[in-house]
């Protein structure tokens, strides 16, 4: 495991020459700050709503990856004061699905940082999110001597089909994308790296329902204490040294845990899946996208009988889908 420790880092290393510099505000970011890392393409529809729910929370800066966006992403990125940004035109799929270069930039910006790491489309919810800050539960970490913390990702979804409504810039998804399944989840322990591995919910009943292993990861671990000898492995499914991926306990208790809520399932999805599809930077082959713009002709409705309308976290928890632990 050290070893696969150190060749990612090495690679990390190589991938810094994708690189190019854009926007560089990291002068602007202090001892204390909280960061957020996050690899991008084409999801200027989505930032603004973004860039918002994160600086309420309490990111104090951001650092993004424009992998050769041409909707402007870049430019509008550009010109946020708390943003630092890096452009590149090389394969996603060559730089291990983008983590190479999030590792890079971890490793330089984010030593001694509590850092979240998570994609344009994942919001991040923990206990208390709706009356502290983020930095309440990270200095809640530090004084348990915790250094990362996990989540699982919810798939929210709209009652009709995922086109039936249109998202605009700026927008709350989760106007449109309100449910999620309380259940139908399958939980395994990987075995190398200890992380949990966790499948099931909408898109494995709906688009992988033939073979549901094939289903995306919804085990995340997007909150970590950085120091510059980590590096993630697999997204932020897991990470080595491998000690930071038991975000859960093994004795029958209960770890303090969040979730991502996931607001994939709307209708930019269909347009999404077209570009993924044809650009095949994405793992299996882009064999998810390919799921789904397969199956999105015929209109799938995700919502059934079983769904829940999202409320709040206390929801969340009450359902075993996330825990406050011993935070009080």
């Amino acid at each position: 495991m050290r070893l696969r420790r150190k060749r990612r880092l090495m690679r990390c290393l190589r991938k810094r020459r994708d690189l190019k510099s854009v926007a560089d505000n990291t002068a602007k970011i202090k001892r204390s700050d909280i960061l957020l890392m996050s690899v991008v393409r084409n999801e200027k529809i989505r930032l603004p709503y973004f860039l918002d729910y994160y600086r309420k929370l309490g990111i104090n800066h951001f650092l993004f990856i424009d992998n050769d966006s041409d909707d402007g992403t870049g430019d509008y990125l550009s010109d946020q004061p708390d943003v630092s940004v890096w452009h590149t035109n090389a394969s996603y799929k060559r730089a291990t699905f983008g983590t190479d270069w999030s590792n890079y930039l971890l490793r330089k910006y984010a030593h001694d940082h509590w850092v979240l790491t998570v994609d344009p489309d994942e919001f991040f919810i923990y206990p208390f999110c709706d009356t502290r800050p983020i930095r309440a539960l990270t200095d809640w970490l530090n004084g348990c001597a915790v250094r990362s913390f996990g989540t699982m990702l919810i798939d929210m979804y709209p009652q009709g089909p995922v086109d039936a409504e249109t998202y605009h810039e700026g927008q709350d998804p989760f106007q449109i994308a309100r449910w999620f399944d309380a259940g139908n989840y399958m939980i395994t322990k990987n075995p190398d790296y200890g992380n949990l591995w966790i499948q099931g919910g909408p898109r494995a009943r709906v688009f992988f329902r033939d073979n549901p292993a094939k289903a995306p990861a919804l085990n995340k671990i997007p909150l970590v204490k950085w120091d510059r000898r980590y590096v993630y492995v697999s997204s932020t499914h897991s990470l080595l040294p491998r000690g930071l991926n038991q975000v859960y306990d093994e004795w029958g208790g209960e770890k303090a845990s969040g979730a991502l809520l996931h607001a994939k399932l709307i209708n930019t999805l269909g347009d999404k899946a077209k570009e993924e599809l044809q650009r095949g930077q994405h793992y299996r082959r882009s064999g998810e996208y390919r799921a789904y713009a397969e199956q999105l002709a015929d209109k799938p409705v995700f919502w059934c009988d079983r769904s829940e309308k999202y409320i709040n976290w206390r929801q969340l928890e009450i359902l075993g889908l996330m825990s406050k632990g011993n935070w009080a």
